[in-house]
């Protein structure tokens, strides 16, 4: 085990488990020189010995006089944490292989603003914010969601180098945070040709032509087909053309047609079709093998659907084929 590991474990021994709203205090926060610190350290040393070797009362004068900035920076660099608060971590779900994005609030409530206040997970980049006097500031990191499932972030660093980056204060935070992975929507096979209970039949209560509602925000996982390309060549935004429910099909997916694939690839191909259900207005269905969640469209049953795809068991996926 490296040290960088046994510190870990140390520290989160020492720390225990911590939930948020969470303030910095004192005990938690660690502070040493950087590599610029210790530089500059070692000029002022060999700046001591050559004013005390040729007894030049200046040379003196400035070095205790930067020594004095020193002590300083340390104290503002260790006070610059101490006493943030973070409010809040959310992630909101993603699809796997692609990154997540982990949203931290940091609140100053009382004293000055705090600077560069920089976060990461593990061994990651961090990123930094400024958090106002008495206000909120956020920073978001991005988190890995290589498969399916949930991602558990162990720990958050916390750390910062203001001013002038001669010292690094730190910190842990063993927060419970988790991060839901969709499925990623892939696959070449058709939407299922059966629709509601009955093979090729649209929905009484839904019969007619699809009604136009106009464009929506592109979300992660739309598909292609149903982006605005004449208004995006037009300098908009990524727009996606969405429609009502009113002419469109009441769909079941299951895992039934797909029994030639695999798990993952089946539980990728119920995403793709959901996906484009979604975009193309449709009421739509999720059969699996210990769940059934009813037709219905909309960005909370999309969410509801993929969700159980995210966090299906591998078993049960293998018994429904």
């Amino acid at each position: 085990m490296s040290l960088r590991q046994r510190m870990a474990r140390y520290i989160r021994k020492r720390q225990g488990p911590d939930t948020l709203p969470l303030t910095l205090a004192r005990r938690r926060l660690y502070i040493l020189p950087t590599r610029t610190g210790v530089g500059f350290s070692l000029l002022l040393l060999l700046m001591l010995v050559a004013g005390l070797n040729y007894a030049n009362s200046l040379a003196l004068f400035l070095t205790f006089l930067l020594t004095g900035f020193t002590l300083v920076t340390m104290h503002h660099c260790h006070r610059n944490l101490l006493g943030t608060q973070l409010v809040a971590a959310t992630a909101l779900p993603t699809f796997a292989q692609r990154d997540g994005t982990l949203s931290l609030t940091f609140e100053s409530s009382s004293g000055p603003a705090r600077y560069q206040i920089a976060a990461g997970v593990g061994d990651l980049p961090t990123l930094a914010a400024d958090v106002p006097a008495i206000g909120l500031g956020k920073v978001e990191i991005p988190v890995p969601a290589p498969k399916r499932g949930i991602v558990r972030v162990d720990r958050l660093h916390l750390v910062t180098t203001h001013p002038f980056g001669l010292f690094r204060a730190w910190t842990w935070v063993h927060a419970p945070i988790e991060m839901l992975v969709y499925p990623r929507p892939h696959g070449l096979l058709p939407l299922p040709a059966d629709v509601g209970n009955k093979s090729g039949q649209r929905s009484l209560t839904n019969a007619g032509a699809d009604e136009w509602l106009g464009l929506r925000p592109f979300r992660d996982g739309d598909s292609p087909r149903q982006v605005d390309w004449k208004a995006y060549a037009r300098d908009a935004p990524l727009l996606v053309k969405e429609y009502s429910a009113a002419g469109a099909e009441v769909r079941i997916f299951d895992l039934s047609p797909l029994r030639q694939l695999d798990t993952e690839a089946q539980l990728e191909q119920l995403a793709r079709w959901i996906v484009d259900a979604e975009a193309g207005g449709e009421r739509y269905g999720l059969k699996l093998p210990n769940r059934f969640i009813k037709p219905d469209h909309g960005p909370e049953h999309r969410h509801q659907c993929l969700a159980a795809l995210a966090v299906v068991e591998l078993e049960d996926a293998a018994r429904g084929r």
